[in-house]
């Protein structure tokens, strides 16, 4: 039994019209993602304009603003205006927020906006939050600069307008350096702790539709005042089930974490651009800035008028788009559909037996090998990765994220696409087509029941194509007319269609091509969902493929796909508009005014070679570096550096009086053993403590820093368990390096790394305690 599912005259035509069907459905889904046309500064008053909002970003976001720093202040200033001429009772909370991760333990004095506007007959608080402050490589117009500038312009176009509940607006500072603005809000003020709804807005490119991608739990009632609301949803619950498994984080998390139950929100596209100099005005699309603030108006107006007290529930919700339109169901059908669809792959291998088109362990066997492509596309895929990262090594810094990288998936598909032929034409006479169409969708089948266990909303990305090609497949077999059968199976695959390249897609964009196996896995689930209408196309399995097709089919594949990478290699090769990244820093050691430049870049440009030159970093004060450097020698630099002066010492508690010195901005303490908590105080703030477990790698095993120190200094308690004696190397750093002398400033086509400690003038002390 190694026959087809079914035969029709004119297979050809056949075929070629299901498929370009099935290519319709991937590029409607594609068009209906899509953001919204920007409305001008004309537009009706009670409307969100993006061209009104630009007008804010023009003001107070065209310099970067890191937490501490003066583009800050004025910030700060320009922020608490305009919410005040609109009405609202505004105060500027100061504080100092504080984080720990892994043998780090993060500090920073904040300047929270928190601006109210008093409802009618409050149920609750309605949060709305962003944060004002930037990376300190770039102005950060996206992130998140176009999400406080919507705010602005969603507080003007409320009005007047009578709100039955309190709507709070917080504007964040010290996000960057993790998330400590949020953290001292939920910390210190009233607000914080009352609870209430939240909505967080966030970027991490400069375009794309503003995507719901995070939720609370239990957000079964909430997503379904967001489908109500907003006229333009977007994302779905795969988002919200993969950000709760990464250990990334924004403002929502200590928010949520507080008691919060809220949405978040992200455009992520052309993400090359995030956390560095293009993060501009520039760059910044005005479809994504509507989106986004066409969003929070309706869910302002949606939330201000509701009775918050019955948007509580008790379970989550699946949520998807599917042709433009949004659909939910409660996470309880999770379980049953996934349950359905292994039933309805076991049903169609059941009838193909019956038909005796395909038999069991020959259907067993095609699920079996049916891993090989899936296992060959991704580590094709991240071959393709490594290929690209020996070309151009500055790739790597970019964490795959790269300006132009359709080529780049393109000729990811294009390899997808040949190993799913090479294992369907390998077995396909001895196996049989229906065995092997029936066979692979064990797979997603699978990982619909895996993720229904694991990641509930997610499942549906699996479990719903896979059940509605298996009862495609079940009506092809029963109906009679060769047009309703491949019309029965061509509809099964249109949810496969809608689904999983658009999944890629996202993948593509929110990891890059750094973990493009990913993405290669999904085209290949799509591929194996698809294989039935593929067969049609393909001649009849009895005769021999020929010579040409044997030959040619992989040649030309193998021809495309290196024609794709050149082209995306010619077109990521750095310019003006498109530049490269590069780390570059100075750091004297102030007590032997020995000063060397320092970089992080695997290969370093030519303008970052005029500074470096080798690898010793035998010159570098101790406990400074952190991974393998470049370095060369620096001229030394007119400043006082940091000071650290020895309070008191209680066994293993340390308590120290620390400065940066003139001009900086921040300080960065490395001890050479680990520490297990640090406080931090500040004249005329709470003082606060946090927890340190592990060590950092590649550098000495604890840290700790204070950003946007204040002039007089702060004092920092370090527990240092078991170290009679120990060295302390303090860190004061200055963002840019035009004070250094003989420095050139980067020439177009060049821009700032991500690493934190670059673009920083570092002059550093070491102590013996």
């Amino acid at each position: 039994m190694t026959g087809k599912l079914f035969d029709v005259p004119r297979r050809f035509l056949a075929g070629l019209a299901a498929m370009l069907a099935l290519a319709g459905v991937i590029m409607l889904t594609a068009m209906a993602d899509s953001t919204m046309q920007p409305l001008p500064a004309s537009a009706p008053a009670g409307e969100f304009s993006a061209g009104r909002a630009l007008s804010h970003l023009e003001r107070f976001a065209t310099e970067p603003r890191p937490i501490g720093s003066a583009a800050g202040d004025s910030a700060v200033r320009y922020l608490v205006a305009q919410l005040r001429a609109a009405g609202l009772e505004v105060e500027v909370q100061r504080a100092v927020g504080a984080n720990a991760s892994t043998g780090l333990a993060t500090f920073g004095r904040v300047d929270n906006v928190v601006a109210t506007r008093k409802g009618t007959d409050s149920t609750g608080t309605v949060l709305v939050a962003a944060h004002y402050d930037s990376a300190a490589m770039g102005p950060g117009v996206s992130d998140d600069a176009a999400a406080v500038a919507s705010m602005l312009e969603t507080v003007r176009a409320l009005g007047g307008a009578a709100l039955r509940n309190d709507l709070v607006f917080l504007m964040t500072d010290g996000e960057e350096d993790g998330v400590l603005g949020a953290q001292a809000f939920v910390r210190e003020h009233p607000l914080g702790r009352a609870g209430g709804v939240l909505l967080n807005w966030e970027a991490r490119g400069v375009s794309g539709p503003s995507l719901m991608f995070e939720t609370s739990k239990d957000n079964a009632a909430l997503v379904g005042l967001y489908a109500d609301a907003v006229p333009h949803p977007r994302g779905d619950s795969t988002m919200v089930e993969l950000y709760r498994l990464l250990p990334n984080n924004t403002d929502f998390t200590p928010l949520s974490k507080a008691g919060f139950a809220g949405l978040n929100f992200a455009y992520i596209q052309d993400s090359s651009r995030y956390h560095t100099a293009d993060d501009s005005l520039a760059h910044l699309d005005r479809g994504s800035l509507q989106h986004h603030g066409t969003n929070m108006l309706a869910l302002a107006r949606a939330l201000g008028a509701a009775d918050l007290r019955t948007l509580e529930s008790g379970h989550d919700v699946t949520y998807f788009r599917l042709l433009g339109v949004l659909v939910t169901y409660p996470n309880g059908l999770v379980w049953p559909l996934a349950a359905l669809a292994l039933a309805a792959v076991a049903g169609l291998a059941l009838l193909a037996r019956r038909r005796r088109v395909a038999s069991l362990p020959r259907i067993a066997v095609a699920a079996v090998s049916a891993v090989v492509p899936l296992v060959l596309a991704a580590v094709l895929a991240q071959g393709l990765w490594e290929l690209l990262v020996s070309r151009r090594p500055e790739y790597d810094g970019m964490g795959g994220l790269l300006h132009h990288p359709l080529a780049f998936r393109a000729a990811i598909a294009v390899m997808t696409g040949l190993v799913l032929l090479g294992w369907y034409l390998g077995l396909r006479r001895r196996i049989g087509p229906a065995a092997l169409g029936i066979g692979a969708l064990a797979w997603p089948a699978l990982l619909g029941a895996l993720c229904a266990q694991a990641a509930p909303g997610a499942s549906f990305v699996f479990t719903l194509p896979v059940l509605l090609c298996a009862a495609g497949g079940l009506a092809a077999l029963l109906l009679r007319g060769a047009a309703w059968r491949v019309a029965a199976l061509t509809l099964g695959a249109v949810p496969a269609a809608a689904l999983l390249p658009a999944l890629a897609g996202n993948t593509f964009d929110g990891m890059g091509l750094a973990l493009g196996g990913v993405s290669a896995l999904v085209l290949a689930l799509f591929g194996l969902t698809a294989m039935p209408i593929a067969e049609l196309i393909l001649p009849d399995p009895a005769r021999e493929l020929g010579r040409p097709a044997v030959v040619g089919v992989p040649l030309v594949a193998t021809v495309l796909t290196a024609a794709l990478v050149a082209g995306g290699l010619a077109e990521n090769a750095f310019d003006a508009r498109d530049p490269r990244r590069t780390h570059l820093a100075c750091v004297m050691d102030a007590g032997t005014r020995t000063a060397a430049w320092v970089s992080a870049d695997p290969e370093p440009p030519a303008w970052t070679r005029r500074y470096v030159s080798g690898r010793d970093t035998g010159t570098l004060p101790p406990g400074y570096a952190r991974g393998t450097l470049w370095t060369g020698p620096a001229p030394a630099i007119e400043a006082a550096g940091p000071q650290v002066t020895v309070l008191s010492r209680t066994g293993d508690t340390i308590r120290l009086r620390v400065s940066a010195g003139r001009g900086a901005r921040s300080i960065t303490l490395r001890t050479e053993r680990p520490i297990t908590g640090a406080t931090a105080a500040v004249r005329g703030m709470t003082p606060v403590s946090v927890p340190v477990t592990g060590t950092r790698r590649n550098t000495w095993p604890g840290e700790v820093r204070f950003r946007g120190l204040p002039s007089g200094g702060a004092e920092i308690t370090l527990r240092v368990p078991g170290a009679d004696r120990f060295r302390l190397t303090a860190i004061a750093e200055t963002d840019g390096l035009s004070a250094v002398p003989g420095y050139v400033e980067r020439p177009p086509g060049v821009v700032a790394a991500t690493r934190e400690d670059g673009d920083l003038v570092a002059i550093t002390r070491t102590y013996r305690l």
